[in-house]
């Protein structure tokens, strides 16, 4: 059973590789706003957008099921773990090498498809992307299996830094677009092949492995990347398609205010993504060993801390937005306002929900998440196609709101059904949080006449964050001794 103090450590670990990752990213994403045209940054998103739903056949799940696998087998028969490994690998490289064979054969005829011919060299350069990015993927799901993820935390490090670093050089040099993009693939590159060193030298090799695999789990690692891929499949058409779609309908312009709301809705998830990762394979550890209270405990405590933060995080984001657009991104990208407020109630469904989804893997509910997640992502490109054209980019938020709440409800009920969760107990606790956003709210709405460039929108920042906090630590929310646990 991992200790708290395990957990913390993992928490910390992987909440400061995500705080250097978003940084450079949220930093990343703003120098190449300032230096790409507006169009020019709609369809490098857009071709990022497309390879992201791309990558989900070259993905299919074959990591996460493989990462479920590598949990449950490094404490019933650890002998088993390089052959998962290596069929997990040989999976994934099939898979790529397919995926990447279609897309080098029809990258013109979608480029047409999607409307922009400036696409066709996007996309051929692209396939890069999804080798590495998936093979990167595959990496971080085998060692989260093995709770490395420390070193797993390092690996996203490097991917992040490699990308920054020459991504704007690139651009600086005069590549456009197209410098931006190689920028992706060789942070991917450098990552992917660091992380495969590392999971060879030590977790394959140092392991003893068996004679020959045990009979069907090659089958079974194969069977469960099915739903897994289904529900990644349904997560990606979430976070993407609608920015493919918002292209197809609209134009680049559009893309570039939608994709600026999603990139700060992203950064702000960085803690919340972090815990998640860090304790969902804790859960199927706790139910395999019958310590299903605890599990429930941990449940408890991360969703209530997790609320605590994201749904004042929501009104911040929602109050502050126009300022924010126009002192970051400039007055060009003001077009993004309406879109990033209704976006901060995804704010806080996404990061309520990260925790749960991610915990349903470990848990084994993967083919129930997987249902509803696919229902609910139809719903999603059904309702981008009836709004945007009648809201414009506006209506791909809408869209993103109403299904993902839908969504995020029912993973609730399936945590209820596999943990003993007290609904009483977190109901109060999210009535006591709303009343803490409110009043910080309050405060930050009537400081926002003061706001005239980035000293002064950071103080009214830092003086919502100093409310909540005060507030938080008068109910009982925010202890002290913890946060300092934390921190050393």
């Amino acid at each position: 059973m991992a200790s708290t103090s395990e957990l913390i450590s993992r928490f910390r670990a992987d909440l400061l590789s995500k705080l250097v990752t978003s940084t450079l990213g949220a930093l990343l994403i703003i120098v190449l706003a300032r230096l790409l045209t507006n169009t020019e940054y709609g369809l490098l998103y857009l071709t990022i957008s497309f390879f992201a739903v791309a990558k989900l056949f070259s993905k299919f799940g074959v990591g996460g099921s493989a990462s479920r696998y590598i949990a449950e087998f490094k404490e019933a028969d650890p002998t088993q773990l390089p052959h998962i490994i290596r069929v997990g690998l040989l999976m994934t490289v099939g898979l790529v090498a397919l995926v990447s064979l279609v897309v080098a054969i029809a990258h013109p005829s979608i480029a047409v498809l999607l409307g922009e011919e400036q696409l066709t060299d996007l996309l051929l350069l692209g396939i890069g992307l999804i080798v590495f990015s998936t093979l990167l993927y595959y990496v971080r799901k085998v060692l989260q299996g093995f709770e490395a993820i420390k070193i797993s935390a390092v690996v996203s490090v490097i991917e992040t830094v490699v990308k920054f670093v020459c991504a704007v050089g690139l651009v600086l040099l005069g590549w456009g677009a197209v410098g931006a993009l190689m920028g992706y693939i060789a942070g991917a590159l450098v990552a992917s092949l660091t992380g495969l060193g590392i999971v060879y030298y030590k977790f394959y090799r140092m392991q003893d492995a068996a004679s020959k695999m045990e009979s069907g789990l090659a089958r079974r690692v194969a069977e469960y990347s099915v739903p897994l891929s289904a529900t990644n499949a349904a997560g990606v058409l979430d976070k993407h398609i609608d920015t493919v779609l918002v292209g197809f309908f609209l134009n680049p312009l559009a893309v570039s205010y939608y994709v600026v709301s999603k990139q700060v809705v992203t950064f702000i998830e960085t803690p919340v993504s972090a815990l998640g990762f860090s304790i969902a394979p804790t859960f199927a550890a706790e139910k395999s060993a019958g310590n299903i209270e605890h599990a429930a405990e941990v449940y408890e405590s991360a969703f209530t801390n997790t609320l605590l933060l994201y749904i004042p995080a929501g009104v911040g984001i929602f109050l502050i937005a126009e300022p924010l657009i126009e002192i970051v991104f400039g007055q060009d990208y003001l077009g993004a306002v309406p879109v990033l407020q209704v976006l901060s109630i995804y704010t806080v469904l996404l990061a309520s929900n990260l925790i749960a989804a991610k915990a349903l893997n470990f848990l084994g509910r993967a083919r129930g998440r997987a249902i509803i997640k696919g229902i609910t992502s139809v719903l999603n490109v059904i309702f981008n196609i009836i709004l945007i054209p009648r809201y414009g980019v506006v209506g791909a938020a809408y869209a993103t709101i109403i299904t993902y709440s839908l969504y995020s409800f029912a993973n609730l009920y399936l945590i209820d059904q596999e943990i003993p969760i007290d609904v009483v107990k977190l109901s109060k606790s999210v009535t006591i949080i709303s009343l803490i956003s409110t009043i910080m709210g309050i405060a930050v709405y009537s400081l926002l006449q003061y706001i005239s460039g980035l000293v002064s929108l950071l103080a009214v920042i830092t003086t919502g964050l100093l409310i909540w906090a005060a507030l938080s630590t008068l109910t009982g929310f925010i202890d002290r001794e913890k946060i300092l646990t934390i921190i050393n």
